[in-house]
């Protein structure tokens, strides 16, 4: 609400009355549906998050950058993996706003109010990182699974009734990049390999062979070590098995048997000839990966080799939950250096054209997060990635092999490459087109926004691609905030104009050559 010159906000308590279902009396009391559940704020800018819940957006901001998930009043806890702008909703808070005799809406909301409001459910609360919750009602969705059993196939010595876990199409999931204003944040999502919705090839279920007792000393990780190693293959499969299937829901298994010596032991099962050997294997390590606490020691432990060992001769069930373990290890700060270092990104880059979805998904995402490293971002240059990524804009992995060009148009590297390789022709294409949803619409708004900043050769690009018409169709159609990079862009694209046509160029020829010729004379010949 405007007055006196100074915008003030609406707070109201995040606690509300049993009886809200009851007529409101009050003109100027808002529906519930206009406050934010964390700020209490009437909210500015509304964003629908994962779970399906509405907040402000520095709300959710403020909860990721503090690695918190509040509980909400029904019990519920929110997941911030995906934010999309609810127009509708600020629309309706506009009008609102109106009707109630109020000029505008509020404006955003003080960061340091909404981050106090943060805290104190923060200190009112005991939950963990937001990592731990969203693995754990992962794991919990898994459990749910109905049963299919999937055998070893013709070929495979001594065939047994054990196989396969889960399996499933990736979901359709888009992210903001926040660029150029911050840096993207981290994604909090989960390998392909995991899934809510059951699918035909599901399998939550493996039999074991009864000779192998699952009661007996499954907690101790020496034992497991032991017969990780033995020569004979049956026991190391059966193993492996349980290994898997003990790791897939208990967290504390998954914490007490993350050790040095079980994960060397793991680690040769990784190359195993064996492709029941390998395909578990590679799972239980997915499994173990999913514990914030094991990030680091898995990589430490030297099993990356072996995972790219995996991507280039393993079998494809391998190969994706290769590609599912290293999304998960590059969640880990300290861990995006080391998987770079290491070699694993040209693997990956090669994984984007695999015939399977679930690989081609989890290598590009682990880009995304190997990505804000600016290290890997000249490691990516060096390998040609940009003219890789671009080739699969008009894919089904385009909207996230746009958050990987958004991390690359940051880096002076990636913004020569980009626009080396024609990419502002590609993105203003991909625009055109309008077969994008909105996130991958805003993302490529992003992208060429940061392609512009500070670059001399953007201009003439942009108007060899078109760039005016389609720019003002963004700034009327887009989100709020590709309007508002679109619009900048647009103001960036005229002032040139602007400059070039009041120039005399004949002039400054002119006055070019006579300077030259004077310090010529003035230094004599």
């Amino acid at each position: 609400m405007v007055g006196n010159g100074k915008t003030k906000k609406w707070r109201f308590s995040l606690h509300k009355s049993s009886s809200s279902s009851s007529p409101v009396t009050e003109k100027t009391m808002p529906l519930d549906e206009f406050i934010c559940p964390i700020s209490g704020l009437l909210m500015f800018d509304p964003v629908v998050v994962s779970s399906g819940q509405t907040f402000e957006r520095s709300s959710v901001e403020v909860c990721q950058k503090l690695n918190f998930v509040p509980v909400l009043a029904d019990g519920s806890k929110p997941d911030f993996s995906i934010m999309i702008p609810n127009l509708t909703l600020k629309t309706a808070i506009a009008n609102w706003c109106v009707s109630t005799g109020v000029d505008s809406p509020p404006g955003a909301p003080e960061y340091r109010l909404v981050e106090d409001s943060v805290r104190k459910l923060m200190s009112s609360s005991n939950v963990d990182s937001r990592f731990r919750d969203s693995e754990r009602d992962l794991l919990r969705r898994v459990a749910e699974k109905p049963p299919v059993i999937i055998t070893h196939a013709a070929t495979q010595l001594n065939p047994r009734s054990v196989h396969h876990l889960f399996s499933t199409s990736s979901s359709d999931e888009s992210v903001f990049a926040n660029i150029p204003y911050t840096p993207p944040l981290p994604l909090v999502t989960r390998p392909s390999c995991y899934s809510s919705s059951p699918s035909a090839s599901t399998c939550s279920e493996i039999v074991i062979d009864k000779t192998l007792d699952p009661t007996s000393n499954t907690s101790d990780e020496h034992n497991f070590a032991t017969k990780l190693g033995n020569v004979d293959v049956l026991v190391q499969e059966q193993s492996v098995i349980l290994l898997r299937k003990l790791t897939r829901t208990d967290e504390e298994a998954r914490v007490s048997l993350c050790t040095p010596r079980l994960l060397v032991a793991l680690r040769q099962c990784l190359v195993s000839k064996h492709a029941a050997v390998q395909a578990n294997a590679v799972a239980a390590l997915v499994n173990l990966s999913l514990e914030k606490t094991n990030k680091l020691k898995i990589v430490r432990s030297g099993i990356i080799p072996s995972l790219i060992d995996v991507f280039k001769s393993g079998v494809s069930e391998s190969q994706e939950h290769a590609a599912g373990v290293l999304f998960s290890l590059s969640l880990e700060e300290e861990n995006k250096t080391a998987i770079g270092v290491l070699g694993a990104l040209q693997p990956l880059l090669n994984a984007l054209h695999s015939d399977s979805e679930r690989t081609r998904h989890d290598s590009a995402l682990a880009l995304y997060h190997l990505s804000l490293e600016q290290s890997n971002r000249v490691k990516l240059v060096k390998l040609g990635a940009v003219s890789n990524l671009l080739t699969l804009l008009e894919t089904g992995l385009a909207g996230r092999v746009l958050l990987v060009l958004c991390n690359l148009a940051t880096s002076n590297e990636g913004k020569s490459a980009l626009l080396d390789s024609n990419a502002v022709e590609c993105l203003f294409q991909k625009l055109r087109n309008g077969d994008s949803n909105e996130s991958t619409r805003e993302n490529c708004v992003a992208c060429l926004y940061s392609l512009s900043i500070g670059s001399m050769r953007f201009k003439g690009l942009a108007k060899a691609a078109r760039a005016t018409e389609v720019l003002r169709v963004v700034e009327k159609t887009g989100s709020e905030r590709a309007r508002e990079k679109a619009k900048r862009m647009l103001m960036m694209l005229r002032e040139r104009d602007y400059a070039e046509e009041g120039m005399n160029w004949e002039a400054l020829l002119e006055e070019g050559v006579s300077q030259t010729w004077y310090r010529g004379n003035s230094t004599g010949f």
